[in-house]
């Protein structure tokens, strides 16, 4: 059917964060083939969103062009397709486009496509969109949530840390100072740092990522580093404020991403969820009130047993069509009752 082969082709285009351009150009002319108003809007060097639209949007479909590395393509079964990005989300990407032609194809106007680059890191592509904003009412994202409606997303707070020592023979430690040894105390104490909970979102989490350091195992180390992502319920403020108490005067440290977290509406007769990861919506608030849904499971997001299922692809295009019918709706509501 259409729609798994549209998947595997945008699958089978590498674009990890970066390098979107090849998949911008194909979602451009695919679109403006289809009779769609398409514009590349410019991020960065070489990068470009994709923004396409019948009549003056009301509601925008949108999810994100990049993929994390690395790169492998496309094969399917009966049941599933696998490649980099299959549900993380070039089978969102498909189904929001499939479910666009539908409507179209049916009269549906005054709807749009966002697709955006970067937010497997920074949202670059989501903040630059929003200095943009086409008056819509509402945006509804794509994310693997396994087509269920989400109530709420978890913030991202980036902290990195760099410690620094002095180099010394390894037989002759007391003659330096160990950069690694200080980072180690410092972790340890992060660690014990306690965390919030919300009655929605759960309790915050922190997760050391990546470490870093020396120079050789002969060698006290001069320098170390650790990349720490938490992921917030209720605003960062207080737990910025522990972290300082912990780090100050004992390393260098910098909280590089605060992206907050989402509560969002409950729409009837949708199955609904929470998550704890974080997308572009929290950067695209002039795009209108938020929603979330997608095909695929985070489960096996950024893996390499990367997969979407065929018929949640299928069930998905049903699902866009039905929200962006049901959002236009509600936007004409609104419209009547401030008009009386």
């Amino acid at each position: 059917m259409e729609i798994f082969e549209l998947t595997k082709a945008l699958i089978n285009i590498e674009s990890v964060t970066g390098h979107e351009r090849a998949c911008a150009e194909f979602l451009r002319r695919h679109l403006a083939a289809r009779d769609f108003e398409v514009e590349l809007q410019p991020v960065s060097r070489d990068r470009s969103n994709v923004f396409a639209k019948l009549g003056k949007p009301e509601v925008v479909l949108s999810t994100h062009i990049d993929t994390v590395p690395p790169f492998f393509p496309a094969r399917e079964d009966e049941e599933f397709i696998y490649g980099r990005g299959a549900c993380d989300a070039k089978g969102i990407l498909a189904s929001q486009i499939v479910a666009a032609e539908r409507l179209r194809s049916e009269g549906v106007t005054d709807f749009g496509l966002l697709f955006l680059v970067g937010e497997e890191t920074t949202s670059d592509g989501a903040r630059e969109a929003n200095l943009h904003p086409p008056g819509s009412r509402y945006i509804i994202n794509g994310e693997p949530t396994e087509n269920k409606l989400v109530l709420g997303l978890k913030g991202n707070l980036r902290l990195d840390i760099q410690a620094k020592g002095k180099m010394a023979h390894s037989a002759y430690p007391h003659l330096g100072e160990s950069a690694i040894d200080k980072l180690l105390d410092v972790l340890v104490d992060l660690r014990n740092v306690p965390l919030p909970q919300d009655p929605l979102l759960g309790p915050a989490t922190l997760n050391i990522g990546l470490i870093s350091g020396g120079r050789a195992a002969n060698v006290v180390p001069d320098q170390a580093s650790a990349q720490i992502a938490i992921r917030t319920v209720n605003g960062s403020e207080e737990i910025r404020r522990k972290i300082s108490e912990v780090l100050d005067g004992r390393c260098e440290f910098e909280f590089v991403r605060d992206t907050p977290h989402l509560h969002m509406e409950r729409l009837d007769g949708y199955e609904t969820d929470v998550a704890a990861f974080t997308t572009d919506l929290p950067s695209l608030t002039r795009w209108g009130r938020p929603v979330l849904l997608g095909p695929g499971s985070i489960g096996v997001a950024h893996t390499e047993r990367e997969c979407v299922g065929k018929a949640e692809l299928l069930r998905a295009v049903d699902l866009y069509c039905r929200l962006v019918r049901e959002l236009k709706n509600t936007v004409k509501s609104r419209e009547s009752r401030v008009e009386s």
